[in-house]
C-alpha cells in the first residue's frame, strides 16, 4: 500500500534509537524526508546517513527537547530544510525504574520534562504552520503504562497519561483546521544493543539489569497473550500508518501496540 508520504515532512524527536530509530527510517522508506532530533549526535547522525544512504532525505538536529526555545528552533530549521511540517511524532521518553518511595522529589522534573512537557512544546512549536496550511498530522507516544499503571513508573506513568489526554484535547481543538492528533500506546520493547544510546531509557546497563534474557522470557509469557515482547519495528509500522493520509478519518484515538498486554 502507497501511504502517500513520498516527499511529506516530518519531524521525529528521539529519532536517533529504538523506537525513534525504527520510526525514522520507515519513514524514509517511504520517502519522507525526515527531521531526527535528538540530544545524542553519535546515534542521531548514524540514523541520518542510514536513510541517506537508502536514497532517502535526512537531517540530523541536536537539540534539548526539554527547552521550548528548542522545540521552536527545530520547526524553523524543518522549514528552511524542506519548506514545510507535515508530521510531527513526539517519541521522547525516559523513565529508570524506581519505586515511588525511592524516587527524589528534585528529579519529579525530569521525568514530566522528557515524557509530557516535551510533547507540549514540539505540538505548540508546529501548530502555527499546520493551522495556517490548514493540515497536518501529529502522533504522540505514550505507554501502556500510562493506561493502566505500571510498577516501578509512577511518574512515567502519570506522564504518559497526560499524553494521552492532552492528545485528544488537541485532537478535538484542531480538527477544524484538518489536523489530526493520535496516540500509540507500546508496551515493553526492549531494544537490541546496536538499537540504543548511552541516554535512552533502555540503556544496555539498565536493560541487562532489568531484562536479562530469563526475565524478558518469563514476562512475554506471563503479561503478552502473543507470548513476545515489542519489537521497534511494530510500533513503527502503526505510527507511520496513523501519521498518514491512509488514516485520514481518524483522529483522537490512543491504540495500544503491545501484544495484547492491554484490552481496551
Amino acid at each position: 500500500m502507497d501511504l502517500g508520504l513520498k516527499d511529506k515532512t516530518v519531524i521525529v524527536t528521539g529519532g536517533g534509537s529504538n523506537i525513534g530509530r525504527a520510526i525514522t527510517l520507515t519513514f524514509g522508506e517511504e520517502g519522507a524526508n525526515v527531521l531526527i532530533v535528538d540530544i545524542d549526535e553519535e546515534n542521531g547522525r548514524k540514523v541520518e546517513k542510514l536513510v541517506q544512504d537508502k536514497g532517502g532525505q535526512a537531517k540530523f538536529v541536536k537539540a534539548d527537547v526539554t527547552k521550548y526555545a528548542e522545540a521552536e528552533r527545530v520547526v524553523k530549521e524543518a522549514l528552511a530544510a524542506f519548506g514545510s511540517v507535515d508530521v510531527l511524532v513526539n517519541n521522547v521518553g525516559w523513565d529508570d525504574f524506581y519505586p515511588f518511595l525511592e524516587i527524589p522529589p528534585e528529579k519529579y522534573d525530569k521525568y514530566l520534562d522528557l515524557n509530557l512537557r516535551h510533547v507540549l512544546y514540539f505540538t505548540r512549536a508546529v501548530l502555527p504552520h499546520m493551522v495556517e496550511k490548514k493540515s497536518g498530522s501529529i502522533v504522540n507516544i505514550s505507554s501502556d503504562a500510562g493506561r493502566v499503571g505500571e510498577f516501578r513508573e509512577s511518574i512515567y506513568s502519570a506522564a504518559k497519561g497526560g499524553v494521552i489526554t492532552f492528545t485528544k484535547n488537541i485532537a478535538r481543538e484542531f480538527g477544524r483546521f484538518g489536523i489530526r492528533c493520535n496516540c500509540i500506546c507500546p508496551g515493553a520493547t526492549v531494544p537490541p544493543e546496536e538499537e540504543t544510546s548511552g541516554q535512552s531509557m533502555f540503556r544496555q546497563e539498565e536493560v541487562k539489569k532489568l531484562f536479562p534474557p530469563e526475565v524478558q522470557e518469563k514476562l512475554a509469557k506471563s503479561a503478552y497473550p502473543l507470548r513476545r515482547l515489542g519489537k521497534a519495528q511494530d510500533i513503527a509500522n502503526m505510527v507511520v500508518f496513523v501519521a498518514s493520509d491512509r488514516c485520514s478519518w481518524v483522529t483522537g484515538q490512543t491504540i495500544s501496540v503491545s501484544g495484547g498486554y492491554t484490552m481496551f
